[in-house]
Parts: structure tokens; sequence; C-alpha cells
């Protein structure tokens, strides 16, 4: 049996197939002349009387030698193997985790440890090194939960940086949603006409238009808002990674060159989602300009936004990822998106269940602070509970807008670090399976030896 490096069994036989003492091989030449052998020696006749063994003998050197004292000359036989996977084995480790880019095995050259195995982790089965951790995260495939909790030690670790922009950018956003609520969209007339059942067609149309342009200019200032502070928290968390920190004015100025391009990628994102939500309700609007049925109206419209939700759904997963990618590889924005394609591919389920996770756990965060508050300024807006419960009144006034902008902010403050931070963790999480990012950023965190001490992926990952 010939030594393998990185793999042996224990108690192996030597590499020549012999243990040391054993008798030669029937066919190896014998001196001439008597010779006399020892007394214990198995396999002569002191009588002389010719050989009592069978002729049908096992291959030579498959037996292990006798477990009594060695003879003179002769080495000591091994000790017995400890607790464990048996003894160390010659030549190095397991050889198996590696990646692309990542040299040797487990204690083989570039591997886990000196040549000699496991055993240089202390003798025994004791599992692989712990990963580099310079920043947040460590430095190898993520599980889930390290994704989260890198998302909240970010916040916890660099919470000057990142509170100040969630802060900044919430105050700055919810204060412009105010003014507009509170000057041009809390219109009275609007609000009767269409609490009004004898008011017309004209009236309602009028008034159905003012609340979409109104809906549409808030959500304006607020995407304008999440995308400013996505750009910043992108640039935070990656270097967060890296265990390095980043004021806000060097964040912007890392961010600024990217922040019309977002702005792009996200108006083009949206426009696919609606286009393909129109495509699926083609069918209902065609067959009602055809002045079909009501009820096959009906079904092809919402058989088709069905459809369509789901592919949109689809899409908006396979694309999430170009965000960051845009900001941090410097790419233009049809490239992110094919970026964001190639990381996903083959892990759709899973980015998208983590980002669910987290949607959910952000949007638990925000309405912790945004129930009370918006109640609070409710009740202080000299409407009441009830009236605010049955949504009698939409004109609450200026103490309402306040009090409820408050729990905003709050919310939009803890919320954004949360969503950024997952998902720029996710892009980097995705790059580490797909592209060994990690040996990249241990070089640019100023790792020593990295590449010999890199776990494999971790469990329910």
């Amino acid at each position: 049996m010939n030594d393998t490096p990185g793999w042996a069994s224990p108690g192996s036989a030597p590499s020549d197939g012999r243990e040391p003492g054993a008798s030669a091989p029937a066919d190896r030449p014998v001196p001439a002349g008597p010779v006399e052998p020892p007394a214990d020696q198995p396999g002569t006749d002191p009588q002389g009387s010719g050989s009592q063994w069978s002729k049908e003998q096992p291959p030579p050197g498959q037996w292990s030698a006798p477990t009594g004292a060695p003879a003179p000359g002769q080495a000591p036989p091994p000790p017995p193997p400890g607790p464990g996977w048996g003894g160390q084995p010659p030549g190095g480790g397991y050889g198996g985790y590696g990646g692309p880019g990542r040299p040797g095995g487990y204690g083989g050259p570039g591997g886990y440890g000196p040549p000699g195995g496991y055993g240089a982790w202390g003798g025994g089965w004791g599992g692989p090194p712990p990963a580099a951790k310079p920043g947040v995260i460590p430095l190898r495939p993520l599980g889930v939960g390290e994704i989260l909790d890198g998302a909240v030690s970010t916040m916890r670790t660099y919470w000057r940086t990142v509170l100040g922009i969630s802060l900044t950018v919430a105050v700055i956003t919810e204060v412009a949603v105010i003014l507009l609520q509170g000057l041009v969209l809390n219109d009275t007339e609007t609000t009767d006409a269409l609490n009004d059942p004898s008011a017309s067609l004209t009236e309602i149309s009028r008034a159905a238009g003012e609340v979409a342009l109104s809906s549409g200019a808030v959500l304006l200032i607020t995407l304008v808002g999440t995308i400013i502070a996505t750009a910043l928290l992108t640039t935070v968390t990656s270097r967060a990674v890296l265990g390095k920190s980043v004021t806000i004015g060097e964040a912007w100025r890392d961010a600024r060159p990217q922040v019309l391009k977002l702005f792009g990628l996200i108006l083009l994102t949206g426009l696919i989602a609606v286009g393909v939500l129109l495509v699926g309700a083609l069918p209902g609007i065609v067959v009602a300009i055809a002045g079909g049925p009501g009820g096959a109206i009906a079904a092809l419209l919402i058989l088709g936004i069905l459809a369509g939700a789901v592919v949109t759904v689809w899409l908006m997963v396979r694309f999430s990822l170009a965000s960051p990618a845009l900001m941090l590889e410097k790419q233009g924005i049809t490239k992110s998106l094919s970026r964001s394609t190639k990381l996903v591919r083959g892990s759709w389920w899973r980015v998208f269940g983590i980002q669910f996770l987290a949607s959910i756990i952000a949007n638990i965060v925000s309405s912790l602070a945004v129930i009370p508050f918006t109640l609070i300024g409710a009740y202080a807006g000299g409407h009441g509970l009830t009236g605010f419960l049955e949504n009698t009144n939409d004109n609450y006034g200026w103490t309402f807008l306040v009090i409820s902008g408050i729990g905003s902010v709050i919310g939009s403050m803890l919320t954004f670090p949360i969503n950024a931070g997952v998902t720029v963790l996710l892009y980097i999480d995705q790059r580490i399976r797909r592209e060994a990012l990690d040996l990249e950023l241990a070089r640019a965190a100023g790792v020593e030896n990295y590449g010999a001490g890199t776990p494999g992926t971790v469990p329910g990952s």
C-alpha cells in the first residue's frame, strides 16, 4: 500500500507492503547453507518433518505485526490511535475545501495547518479553525443568521455614521412629505367629492386624479430619500466588512458618481414591473374594449394580473442585487442588471427567502415606531381614536402630521440600515460563493496568509 498525500487509513502498512519483522515472500531467494530459525519463529518445523502449513496462504504483507515486545533493533510499534478519527494521517490532512482560487486542502500545502493533517488542530477531529473576521462578517460563505447579524452589527458598531445618514435622510424626506401634505394635498374638496355618493363622474374623476397625483408626489419624495440612503449605506456596509470606518462625507464622495445611475436603475426596474403587469392585464383590457361580458373581463383581469405579479416578483428578485453591483463595482445600469442575474442564478429561492425575511423584520421594526405615534397624533389632533380607526376624517391638521411624522422618521432611521445592509451582505455572500471574493476582501483588509484556514460553507446556509 502506497501512502497518498491527503489520505491514509489509520494503522496502514508501510509503503513496501511488509510489516517490520515479517518473513520474506516465498519467491525471494534464501541464503545457502543451514539456517537455524528462532525457536518461536512461526512457519518452521523444528523436527525437520516438513511444512505443516497449507499451501494456500494470504498475500504477504497483509498481517499486522505481533503486539508483544519488539525484536532487538526493531522500532516499537506505533501507539494505538487516540480519540477521534484514528491517528494522525501522514503527509497532510483531508484535502477538501477549496473553491475557486483557494489552494490546497485541510492539511496539504496551503491548506488548513502545516503538513501533518488535523493533528495541527490539537489532535483528533476538532473541525476547521474559524474564518478570518476583520469586520462585521467572517470571510466565508454566510448563513442566513450571519447576514442579518452583519446588518445589525454594522448599525451597532458604526452607529454614528449609520444613524447619522439614516436620520438626516429620514428627517429631510419626512419634512418634505409633511409640507406637501399640509400645504398642497390637504384639500377638503377632493375628500368631499370622493365621499359624496351624489357626485358626478367628472368630479369623481378629477378628485381621483388629484389623489393619484398627490400619492405619486409623496412616493417620489420617499423614493428619492430611500435611494440616497441606500447609496450611502452601501458604501458604509462595504467598508464595515473590512473593519474600516467611514464618515458621512467620505461615504457621499464615494457614492456621488453613481447616485444618478442608481436613480436610473430604480426607474428602469419600476418600469419593467409596471410593463409586466400591463401585459398580464392586456387580455382583459382588450375584451373590455371589445364589449365582452363582464364575467369574462373580470376573470381575465384577475388571472392576468396574478400571472403578471408572479413574473414581476421573479424578475425583481433576479435584479435585487443590481444596486450593490452598481455602487460597488461602478457598473452601468444594464451591466448591473446582468451582474445581478448572474449572481442570483441557481440561488433564486435563497435570495428571495433572505430578502423576504429581512423585509418582514424591517416592517415589524417600523410598525413598532410608526403605529404608536400615529395613534397619538390622531388623538392629539382632536379627532379621537374612533375617528381615525373609522377613517371618517382625512384632514387631520398639522398636529397629526407632525406627530405621525416623528414616528415615520424613527421607523425609517431603523429600517434603512437593515434593508441596505442585508442587500449588500447578500451580494457579498453570493460573490464569495461564486467568485471567491473573500480572497480579495482579505487582501484589502490586510489579513496575512489568508487561504490557509478558510473553512467551507456553514451548515444550514
